[in-house]
């Protein structure tokens, strides 16, 4: 359906946007350096916090959902290229 993309965390989904998809039962997973990339997965969408640059993304429907977790793996690796540190994604602290 879409991927929305905030760039900093004042920009967040809209109010129809909460409405419509970040409702009902939700799954929530932090990676990254002191857990600051947060994922919530919702049945018919999942949403980053990215805490470490401010970043929000929106993904729905069932084939972006997918998505979603390729754009953590790739959120951590361009935090740590530019921390220089090792990868994290394997040790998701659940929530």
């Amino acid at each position: 359906m879409g991927v929305f993309r905030y760039d900093n965390k004042y920009a967040a989904p809209t109010r129809e946007q909460r409405e419509r998809y970040m409702k009902g039962e939700r799954e929530e997973h932090s990676f990254g350096p002191g857990g600051q990339i947060l994922l919530i997965a919702y049945d018919e969408a999942v949403y980053i916090k990215d805490d470490i640059d401010g970043t929000r993304i929106l993904f729905t429907g069932i084939k972006d959902k997918q998505k979603a977790y390729d754009e953590v793996r790739r959120l951590i690796e361009e935090h740590q290229q530019k921390d220089g540190q090792e990868s994290e994604f394997g040790t998701g602290n659940d929530r």
